[in-house]
């Protein structure tokens, strides 16, 4: 109530202001003037200013006539004469504004219909604009939210959301994919075969994936879960983020309590794993936290590869999420393609077989093909940038090439640019090093 009670004052502030403004007449007449109040010294001034003005002007033409005969006596040249005489009537122009200024005559205004036709647009446009633009990009009924607040707001969302099982049953019912006779057969005995051997590591891998390939992902993540159990401390990150992605779609694409656990133990084992950090990002932007989640879609970005599987969600987000986060970011070019569910081209530098290829070749033209190869990734990292595995192929085959000064550049700038981003910079350095300009 109080922003609004605010705000409706300062419109109405503004708009009496300039309503008043074009209401109110520019000057009064002046025989009202004169008839409505004795004659002041000062004004007795401006009269005797007014009068001198209509004096001055008789000398400035007089002067005109001067000058013409002048000219026609061959006193002066022509172009004085016109120079003198554009001079006179600058002057006659302003002893005249100043004879009608002090002479008291009003300016003319426009119909009295015009000025309220007028101001009443203006007063419709400042109140009924601010509140219509107000609407469109503002957040009505909202209270005010201070930072602490919010964090504070969304960790009780977080700690407080809906179990994978109540997520579950909020869902309508999914009938069973059909599946050819013969597949479903094989599914069956599948799952007898499962059933018979619970230790049966391949065979509970096999039915997690055909599982979730016909989508049945509740008994997907069921056979994951036995997945798990089987390999104790031996599952790895992959494992756990499978575990986790499975729970995710079978909650209608939300992240439980349950598919966090499991992100938050494939990061203990591999905190690089970059899906456990996609679906971590996904849990911080349903739970209110977009900054938190653009952090870490951005950095998923920065460090690539171009062709994982978390790129093309995160492309299609970031820049709704980076908005609500209220941050400026644009999706680097390289990305597009990854958008669009492709894959750029051109991504890599140098192989090994195309190293293996040019040792088949004599020196001068194994020495050209390795040049040219090493010249578009470069101009390819400059235009639209890369992988920090990108950055360090490009710095260590610079140093093969013996173009020491090139590789240093090349690291310096990578500095720069993987600054935010410890891991992805360590990698980068790795190639620094094998060149020999690491610091």
């Amino acid at each position: 109530m109080t922003f609004w009670v605010t705000t409706a004052l300062i419109a109405l502030a503004v708009t009496a202001s300039l309503v008043a403004a074009m209401l109110r007449g520019r000057m009064r007449p002046a025989a009202q003037s004169r008839r409505t109040a004795p004659q002041s010294p000062e004004a007795e001034v401006s009269a005797a200013a007014g009068r001198g003005s209509a004096f001055d002007i008789k000398v400035y033409r007089d002067q005109l006539a001067e000058v013409d005969r002048d000219l026609e006596r061959g006193v002066i040249s022509k172009d004085d004469a016109e120079r003198t005489r554009t001079e006179v009537k600058r002057r006659i122009l302003a002893a005249d504004a100043a004879h009608r200024s002090a002479d008291g005559t009003p300016a003319p205004q426009a119909p009295k219909t015009v000025n309220v036709l007028a101001a009443g647009l203006v007063a419709v446009g400042l109140i009924g604009g601010s509140l219509w633009i107000y609407r469109a990009m503002g957040a009505p009924g909202v209270e005010d939210l201070p930072r602490q607040a919010r964090i504070a707001a969304a960790q009780t969302m977080r700690e407080t959301r809906d179990t994978q099982a109540a997520l579950e049953a909020a869902l309508p019912p999914v009938p069973p994919m059909p599946l050819p006779e013969r597949d479903a057969e094989l599914m069956e005995a599948l799952r007898d075969a499962v059933a018979d051997r619970p230790d049966d590591l391949k065979g509970a891998q096999m039915l997690a994936g055909y599982e979730a390939a016909v989508g049945n992902f509740r008994a997907a993540y069921a056979a994951q879960q036995r997945v798990l159990s089987i390999k104790g401390d031996a599952a790895n990150a992959e494992d756990y983020t499978t575990y986790g992605e499975l729970l995710f779609i079978a909650a209608g694409n939300r992240v439980s309590p349950e598919a966090e656990a499991a992100f938050g133990a494939a990061l203990a084992r591999d905190r690089t794993n970059g899906g456990a950090r996609f679906y971590m990002g996904v849990l911080m932007l349903q739970t209110g936290r977009p900054d938190v989640a653009f952090r870490t879609w951005r950095n998923l970005l920065s460090e690539g590869p171009v062709d994982a599987p978390w790129i093309a969600p995160i492309v299609s987000r970031i820049e709704e999420v980076a908005f609500l986060a209220g941050e400026d970011y644009s999706v680097p070019t390289i990305y597009t393609a990854a958008a669009a569910g492709g894959a750029p081209a051109d991504l890599k530098g140098p192989s090994a077989e195309d190293m293996e290829a040019a040792s088949e070749l004599d020196a001068e033209d194994r020495n050209a093909m390795v040049r040219g190869m090493v010249a578009q990734l470069s101009e390819r990292l400059a235009t639209s940038g890369g992988s920090p595995a990108e950055w360090a192929q490009l710095i260590s085959a610079y140093g093969v090439l013996g173009e020491v000064d090139h590789a240093r550049a090349i690291w310096t700038e990578a500095q720069s640019i993987f600054a935010a981003h410890p891991e992805a910079l360590e990698e980068v350095r790795q190639g620094a090093a094998r060149a020999g300009v690491a610091q």
